[in-house]
């Protein structure tokens, strides 16, 4: 049984990890992005997922384990590529929205496999609501992300360039 114990924290830090990454990732696109309507919209999916952090700690604490308290490697290095998509686009609200629509896909992966491991019913029923609120706001941000793709017509000779 301990190292289902072991495998269930690691699991639940690795979702807090996820978590983190997801808060600072929408802070730091809210921070960049133009349409001041998606901006307060990642800062409440950035509140949301401090809030998920929160629960998923307290259940690790619960079963005795220490709760990761920082985001992964790996998120760090996706916000510094939209620090670098964002300079090299101009503040692109589009391109913006690909990399935040990529940090969601890494979260719908991370809680599906989550969900393949045997967590306690309790731990579970929490693991599941997050998901479903995470496949929310990644569905989300990818209607977001499709509205703002740029489109462009070739028909008249010309090219043009709407948003």
């Amino acid at each position: 049984m301990s190292t289902n114990i072991d495998d269930i924290r690691s699991t639940l830090n690795g979702l807090i990890e996820t978590l983190k990454d997801g808060e600072e990732g929408f802070r730091t696109s809210a921070d960049k992005l133009q349409n001041r309507a998606t901006a307060e919209e990642f800062r409440s999916f950035a509140h949301q997922r401090s809030h998920f952090v929160a629960d998923l700690q307290v259940q690790v604490s619960r079963i005795g384990g220490d709760p990761a308290t920082s985001g992964s490697m790996g998120g760090t290095l996706h916000r510094g590529w939209i620090n670098l998509k964002t300079a090299l686009t101009g503040n692109n609200d589009h391109a913006i929205l690909e990399e935040a629509e990529s940090g969601e896909d890494a979260a719908v992966k991370n809680y599906r496999e989550a969900l393949t491991k045997d967590l306690p019913s309790d731990i579970r029923a929490v693991v599941e609501t997050q998901f479903s609120q995470v496949l929310h706001v990644h569905n989300t941000v990818r209607s977001l992300r499709d509205a703002s793709k740029p489109m462009t017509s070739t028909s008249g000779g010309g090219s043009s360039t709407a948003y």
